[in-house]
């Protein structure tokens, strides 16, 4: 994938400095957990799922209108965002939301750091040109080894819902196959990121909008907290979020962007804690630090072939998981040029 330029000179900064936008994008999508986990206490996991794209719809289609940009063009642009809409939104947001009716937000944001691990084992089939240096490997077998810690494997996985656990890994791995699919398919659309993730996020939006009424029906009556909390899912973690990824990324550029991933079951797991009550044992913040290590080995880069060509490029994806590959997440191995697609939960 392309990077996104930086910032030129003549091109106007933002006066809040990429630090403090940084640390807003962490605990947005940090929090993002906690607020799908309430959300669920009033409304059917494709309820949440629906109100968190609808909200984020209406966020991204206000810059889009204020921004003056253009929708992409081309039946077959738009067939392929209709599927990544699917991997990247549709289903994982799904999944999570599903995942979270037995499981700790705590746990659940600490499957979706497992993504990259699960974008690097699917590039050893997927993509030819990425292929893996030992540090890299090393990493891959460090993350799962972390993955087994966090679910104590050595005690049979006792006290842990395991149908709940693996449709959160399954979330992070529908990103995983979902950047592979981007990559292969969206890159040199002409189009901005803007244009082709508020897409992407308006389709799964439309998805879930045929979907939800076929396995839910009307709630009988509405609380307020988890309204609030699908509407901030929405506005905020999906909506907002993007876009104040976008500016990190342009300003400071997706290697240093991308650390924001390493924060997400950090703020995560505190927010449960403190918010929701809700208890760890010892593995899991152990394992957790494993699978962040093993994910932060799978993202080195080795030095340029002997061809002379560069070793690929990392870029963020909104879901909040790097991404790597050529010029060309999601959130996930790259995504088109300039595009950072919305993954993130």
């Amino acid at each position: 994938m392309s990077s996104p330029a930086l910032p030129s000179p003549s091109r106007p900064r933002t006066s809040l400095d990429w630090r403090v936008r940084f640390g807003v994008l962490a605990l947005i999508w940090g929090f993002s957990f906690l607020f799908i986990k309430v959300g669920t206490e009033g409304f059917a996991p494709f309820q949440v799922t629906f109100g968190r794209l609808l909200f984020g719809t209406a966020v991204l289609a206000v810059a889009f209108v204020v921004k003056r940009d253009r929708l992409p063009r081309g039946a077959r642009t738009w067939g392929h965002l209709t599927v990544a809409a699917f991997l990247l939104n549709a289903l994982p947001f799904s999944l999570f939301s599903y995942a979270e009716l037995t499981i700790p937000s705590t746990l659940a944001g600490i499957c979706n750091a497992t993504t990259p691990l699960w974008g690097m084992l699917l590039s050893l089939v997927a993509l030819s040109e990425d292929r893996p240096t030992r540090v890299r490997a090393a990493g891959l077998g460090i993350g799962f080894i972390g993955v087994l810690t966090v679910l104590g494997a050595w005690q049979g996985f006792s006290g842990l819902d395991v149908t709940g656990t693996a449709l959160a890994l399954l979330a992070s791995f529908s990103y995983a196959v979902g950047w592979i699919y981007v990559r292969r398919t969206l890159s040199g659309t002409g189009s901005s990121n803007l244009a082709l993730a508020g897409s992407q996020v308006g389709l799964a939006t439309l998805q879930l909008a045929v979907v939800t009424p076929l396995f839910t029906s009307l709630p009988t009556h509405v609380e307020i907290l988890p309204l609030l909390s699908v509407i901030a899912l929405g506005a905020l973690g999906t909506g907002c979020a993007m876009l104040l990824q976008y500016g990190v990324v342009a300003e400071v550029g997706p290697t240093t962007a991308s650390m924001v991933t390493y924060f997400i079951p950090v703020i995560a797991t505190a927010a449960g804690i403190a918010v929701l009550g809700e208890h760890l044992t010892w593995n899991t913040p152990v394992g957790a630090v494993v699978v962040l290590a093993g994910a932060a080995l799978t993202q080195t880069r080795g030095t340029r072939r002997r061809s002379g060509k560069p070793a690929p490029t990392t870029a963020p994806t909104a879901a909040g998981t790097t991404t790597a590959g050529p010029p060309t997440e999601a959130t996930s191995a790259t995504t088109p040029p300039a595009q950072v697609t919305a993954t993130r939960v």
